[in-house]
């Protein structure tokens, strides 16, 4: 297979050059029976495309077979795995599978406090613990930074009944941890490693940008290559390191449990051509304006008094292409308003310190000039008076009191509550505001007053009975 190639995509041109009589599913059969102003509003070709695997000589996902296993062997050789599979419905259920597929009940799994909400769940499904490593707190930001190897090491010592060592690199900010190092301490251990590195799809085109993890020696890495690699959403991967030992028959029994038996060849496809396009000099090329838009964003900030980016130090490393930013007197909430309202630009997040602003490939240089002129005006304008008091805080800081196994905890006797009578029961589900998806609350964990400020949207909770 030539790295130039694209299967699925190939594929789908194929099918749509020679059309069929069709009497399977999608029941709409090339947009014929779907609602007109559905129609009107996404068009004829996207309707035609939506097919499914099994038809056409499109392949199957899972297990993969025809093109769509030819677009995972040229993902894995594009990405440095061993094995690559691709994921529908988000890095969400990569995280799933690989705690399906690598853990077990009663085992323990060190992982950082800040995971995603679906790590959590992968937990839950299989019934292991987490064994929380706490990361550095940058509380001038209110965000948390990155792991320190020695950490995990003291862990592995104090504990010999660790399945998974899981790390996410980078945060949702886009702060880096020293993955080599604690590949190794892993190593040392015998402990596989798996890393949520789906804000980091980019990392292997372009030597700017922190080395992948799976370049450094991790074992299991997912990639959500529709949040910054240019696949549609919820399409993401799931790669096994080269020199893993795990076995990867694991996961693909996982994903086999997981997956839809319908997936969606055009999601498919959107994986397969966003592998070949930043794999290209074309994909190249818009990787490094990337890099250079964040460049030109971060040091014009740096012109501007009473704004502020976060930059990398001795302690931690940054993906250059997430910018970070908070502005004296004026919280992220307020400042997001702003930037919506008065000069209609969307940003990533917001928190009650700062907002994240993504520089993605498909922006433009004059995207981020116009930006920049928003955020200097911004600057010279006198909001005293006018600072908006964020009641809700929007990034956990907390370190949990798990008092019951999280899968033991999600399957007990419930019941919902006021959220002013929730302190000192266990709570019953996972409470996480999405972005960034990071739990404030998980199943067995006790509730306490300082999990208020971050409940405010909360009107009621489940706890155990």
């Amino acid at each position: 297979m030539e790295k130039n190639n694209a299967p699925i995509l190939k594929a789908l041109e194929e099918f749509v050059k020679n059309p069929t009589y069709q009497f399977h599913i999608p029941g709409h059969t090339h947009g014929g029976g779907v609602c007109k102003r559905f129609k009107d509003l996404v068009g004829d070709k996207v309707l035609n495309l939506d097919t499914t695997d099994e038809f056409d000589n499109l392949g199957t996902l899972t297990p993969s077979t025809g093109a769509i296993k030819e677009a995972e062997i040229l993902a894995s050789q594009a990405f440095g795995a061993r094995r690559t599979f691709f994921l529908l419905n988000g890095s969400t259920i990569g995280n799933i599978a690989i705690a399906m597929g690598l853990t077990k009940k009663g085992q323990k799994v060190i992982v950082n406090r800040n995971c995603h909400r679906s790590v959590m769940t992968g937990l839950i499904a299989s019934g292991a613990e987490p064994l929380w490593v706490i990361p550095q707190k940058l509380s001038e930001w209110g965000l948390w930074g990155n792991v320190n190897p020695e950490d995990i090491e003291k862990l592995l010592k104090e504990n010999e009944d660790v399945a998974l060592v899981w790390i996410t690199n980078p945060t949702y900010e886009g702060v880096v941890s020293d993955i080599e190092q604690i590949a190794k301490i892993c190593k040392r251990y015998s402990v596989p490693l798996a890393v949520d590195e789906a804000h980091g799809c980019l990392w292997n085109f372009n030597d700017e940008l922190p080395p992948s993890s799976l370049s450094l020696g991790a074992d299991v890495v997912v990639n959500s290559l529709h949040k910054t690699g240019g696949s549609l959403a919820q399409s993401s991967m799931l790669h096994i390191g080269k020199n893993s030992k795990i076995n990867e028959d694991f996961i693909e029994k996982s994903l086999m449990l997981l997956h839809t038996t319908t997936p969606s060849i055009l999601l498919l496809a959107s994986l397969d051509a966003a592998r070949y396009h930043l794999s290209s000099i074309e994909g190249k090329n818009q990787i490094k304006n990337a890099i250079q838009n964040a460049k030109f964003l971060r040091n014009f900030i740096d012109e501007l008094p009473n704004l502020h980016s976060l930059k990398p130090n001795s302690q931690y490393q940054t993906d250059i292409t997430k910018i970070f930013i908070k502005a004296d007197g004026i919280s992220g909430k307020r400042l997001e308003a702003i930037l919506e309202y008065d000069f209609n630009i969307e940003v990533e997040s917001a928190s009650d310190v700062g907002l994240l602003i993504l520089s993605n490939i498909g922006n433009s240089r004059s995207d981020f000039e116009y930006l920049a002129k928003c955020l200097e005006t911004i600057s010279q304008t006198d909001y005293t008076g006018k600072v908006y008091e964020e009641r809700t805080l929007h990034m956990p800081m907390l370190i949990p009191e798990i008092k019951m196994n999280l899968q033991d905890a999600f399957y007990s006797e419930k019941e919902v509550i006021s959220k002013s009578e929730c302190v000192g029961r266990i709570a019953g589900e996972i409470v996480a505001q999405c972005p960034p998806g990071i739990a404030i609350l998980v199943p067995g964990e006790i509730i306490t007053e300082a999990h208020l400020p971050y409940m405010n949207e909360c009107e009621t909770i489940e706890v155990l009975k």
